[in-house]
């Protein structure tokens, strides 16, 4: 095997080449440490962030959500795209107030109502209709596209 074969990255169990393989740790707590120290290298940190998506439960998200503390806003985006990811209503209220804060960046926003989209629960319909016509243009489409899943979700059809 090749150098280049031999560090190609994977696809991992969700279907994404992730930009950091998971740490081998599978202690929640630990991971979370990581995940939330602003003095740790953001890679270390992204690896301790793809571990607890691939652990998943109720404990691993709250462990996620604990890193929406974060300063970093690709740290924060990166968190809500794995909460959809692993498209469990567990993460949904932390998402809705990642959605919901308007001192948040918009790029936080704007994956946080995607991810509420990918979870596919038709109670956050509201949630996201009520963003539509946000200040922020990539806020409002991603709530516009989150919605027209939903739809399509639920329509069982491609053309809902």
């Amino acid at each position: 095997m090749d150098e280049v074969t031999k560090n190609k990255p994977e696809i991992s169990e969700f279907n994404s080449v992730d930009p950091a393989p998971p740490m081998d740790i599978d202690s929640i707590p630990a991971l979370c440490i990581t995940l939330c120290n602003e003095n740790e290298r953001m890679f270390l940190r992204m690896r301790a962030l793809f571990a607890l998506r691939n652990i998943g439960g109720n404990d691993a998200i709250d462990a996620l959500v604990k890193g929406f503390s974060s300063k970093s806003a690709l740290l924060k985006h990166e968190i809500a795209y794995v909460l959809g990811q692993m498209q469990d209503n567990h993460a949904i209220p932390a998402l809705i107030s990642r959605l919901s804060d308007l001192e948040e960046e918009e790029v936080v926003r704007h994956e946080a109502a995607e991810a509420i989209g990918a979870i596919g629960d038709k109670t956050c319909y509201d949630v996201l209709e009520k963003f539509l016509d946000d200040e922020s243009i990539i806020v409002a489409e991603s709530c516009e596209v989150s919605i027209d899943l939903l739809n399509w979700v639920s329509s069982n059809s491609f053309e809902y």
